[in-house]
């Protein structure tokens, strides 16, 4: 009897323990702790627009047999006033869904760098950033304002992980800074592009020199990449793991690398700066010259047409735009508007006997004084754009033209 019981338990435990194992076995095949959730950062590429970088959150998820790359990088040129928007500052970007294994056979035929950092995430953590980032992909939104510093391809990925994270990332990364600011960042990257480098720094303003922590020094995919090795997650028994369980190299960049700072323009730049204004000056002595007072006109005019020209963007920048980092713009002390002033002045001081007009003979030291404040401002709390080197560049030339004005009170035109 006892043999009997033993042989109809087993066979209850075949039948409906085997069945149970299969289903456990079938829900953990489908379950969201199958999903992997990897950072992919590709480095910078040689087109201006491609010299921050670029990252994408990757999901491979084995329920669905499927991985899809979900990156925040997206605009179109073809856009309904695009180019308007970019220089107003209301630019619109998008997230999209690519497939992964395209992606990365397109970065590495540009020749840019790959790095893949798998994520420990959490069952619940993974289910829960696959369902963000769907849901950002919805049409009312997918598109987002876009910032260079503030709301960008990094920034948003980042934004992404730290939800799903319950904030673990900010609270680690909001704190400590490694000294970079924006400008320090953007030069950097800029460095291989040094007219654009130059555009650029010269376009941005005190909002740019700020200290920024390791949260905010993140809108770079690439000190991203580095503050994650660093970041630390909670396991399901609350001990702290590395959020990177493991990092590959898929590609090596092809292309130069981008120093980690930029150069020191102080140096060369009072050097030409000197110069410019030495040849001015020289220039501006030798009045008996129809040759040096020809040299002399060109050289000013376009000097002063160029400054002029440059602080009326910087002013547009500030007053009609919505581009926060080029606001109060502290280079207008040196590239005045009130240069335009004196083109007429500069142009007829070619005519042989031909003085300065009382204006003049005021405008062009002001404007000099306005740029030695400018120096002068350098120890100032109040002033704490990194604009030194431009300074000096442009400060010689302006005390040479105020001199020049000062000399020429004879025969006023």
């Amino acid at each position: 009897m006892s043999r009997l019981l033993a042989l109809a338990a087993l066979a209850c435990f075949l039948l409906f323990g085997g069945r149970a194992l299969a289903q456990a076995t079938d829900a953990a095949a489908s379950s969201p702790a199958a999903i992997e959730v990897s950072l992919l950062t590709v480095g910078p590429g040689e087109i201006y627009w491609q010299r921050f970088g670029h990252n994408a959150i990757v999901i491979h998820d084995p329920a669905r047999g499927q991985a899809v790359s979900y990156n925040y990088g997206m605009f179109d040129f073809e856009e309904a006033n695009f180019f308007v928007n970019f220089l107003r500052g209301r630019m619109t970007y998008q997230i999209s869904a690519e497939d992964p294994v395209e992606e990365i056979a397109w970065y590495t035929g540009e020749g840019r760098s790959i790095t893949r950092q798998d994520l420990r995430l959490s069952v619940a953590q993974a289910s829960a950033l696959q369902a963000y980032l769907e849901n950002n992909l919805l049409p009312e939104n997918r598109r987002y304002r876009y910032d260079y510093f503030t709301a960008n391809c990094s920034t948003r990925v980042r934004d992404a992980l730290d939800s799903v994270l319950g904030g673990a990332l900010h609270r680690q990364m909001v704190s400590p800074s490694r000294g970079f600011s924006y400008r320090l960042l953007a030069d950097a990257l800029m460095t291989p592009q040094p007219w654009l480098m130059a555009v650029i720094d010269i376009g941005l303003g005190p909002y740019a020199d700020q200290r920024l922590s390791y949260w905010n020094d993140s809108f770079v995919p690439m000190q991203l990449m580095d503050h994650l090795r660093e970041m630390k997650v909670a396991d399901e028994q609350g001990e702290l793991q590395p959020l990177v369980k493991s990092e590959q190299v898929i590609a090596k960049s092809r292309l130069p690398a981008a120093p980690a700072l930029p150069p020191d323009l102080r140096w060369p730049f009072l050097g030409i700066g000197l110069a410019l204004g030495v040849l001015l000056l020289v220039l501006s002595t030798r009045r008996q010259s129809a040759a040096a007072r020809g040299a002399f006109a060109v050289l000013a005019f376009t000097y002063s047409l160029l400054c002029g020209l440059i602080g009326l963007v910087l002013l547009g920048l500030w007053g009609f735009t919505e581009h926060q980092a080029a606001w109060r713009n502290e280079n207008l002390l040196i590239f005045s508007p009130l240069c335009l002033l004196m083109l007429g002045a500069w142009w007829r001081s070619a005519r042989p006997g031909m003085g300065m007009s009382r204006f003049s003979r005021v405008l062009a030291p002001a404007i000099a004084v306005i740029a030695a404040f400018a120096l002068f401002s350098k120890i100032l709390a109040n002033f704490p754009q990194a604009n030194l080197h431009w300074i000096l560049l442009i400060l010689p030339s302006h005390l040479a033209l105020a001199r020049a004005a000062l000399e020429r009170a004879d025969n006023p035109d």
